[in-house]
């Protein structure tokens, strides 16, 4: 059986168990505290020497520690109910969005959030080393928030799903993006219609309460 090193409240690791939740995956969870910095620790550094989670360990023992490598993964062993798509274009283009999603989305709101926080004290970057905090990456990580929901805005008011006409990893990776920017007080505004719509038909599937 696959287990999945977790921390419940973080979206890094939220991302593999919704994905894992569409495909009917069964796994065993580990939890891994955050907030006590229990992911520093040797026994975890002993699973995953970035200090991150998710970490997702293979039947055999191998460990993979990126969503996307992750995903790659869990696609190849179970491709029933693709995540990551069937033609050329449909791969290329999932990747593509989630690749957007996570660089222009989520890398935006850890910016804000990692440069902001007095929890996050010499901790602005994931990982085993200590970095400190820039608050001007938060104004700029605000700026490139903004301008990432109305792009997502005007692809969704043009495709039913994020990367086109069916549910993807690419629409995981948004839902947990824009779920994740109420942490800073950065929503998208009501003005993006495309956008909440497209956000309320992904929140009701089941899996996203994984």
């Amino acid at each position: 059986m696959l287990t999945l090193y977790d921390c419940q409240s973080a979206p890094s690791p939220r991302r593999t168990r919704i994905l894992l939740a569409e495909k009917d995956i069964d796994y065993k969870c580990i939890q891994v505290d955050l907030r006590t910095g229990e992911q520093l620790g040797d026994a975890f550094k002993a699973i995953n020497p970035r200090c991150a989670v998710p970490a997702l360990v293979t039947e055999n023992g191998d460990v993979i520690s990126e969503n996307i490598a992750i995903a790659s993964y869990i696609e190849d062993i179970h491709p029933e109910k693709p995540m990551m798509g069937q033609t050329a274009l449909e791969k290329a283009l999932i990747l593509e969005w989630n690749w957007r999603c996570e660089f222009e989305g989520l890398s935006a709101i850890a910016e804000i959030l990692r440069n902001t926080s007095p929890h996050m004290k010499n901790r602005a970057m994931t990982g085993k080393r200590n970095i400190a905090q820039l608050p001007e990456l938060a104004e700029r990580g605000r700026e490139r928030l903004g301008y990432f929901f109305e792009d997502l805005n005007q692809q969704l008011s043009e495709n039913e799903f994020v990367a086109g006409n069916h549910y993807s990893l690419a629409d995981i990776t948004a839902l947990v993006c824009v779920d994740f920017s109420k942490w800073v007080k950065a929503s998208p505004n009501d003005s993006l219609v495309a956008l909440h719509k497209w956000h309320k038909k992904a929140s009701q599937r089941p899996a996203s309460s994984a």
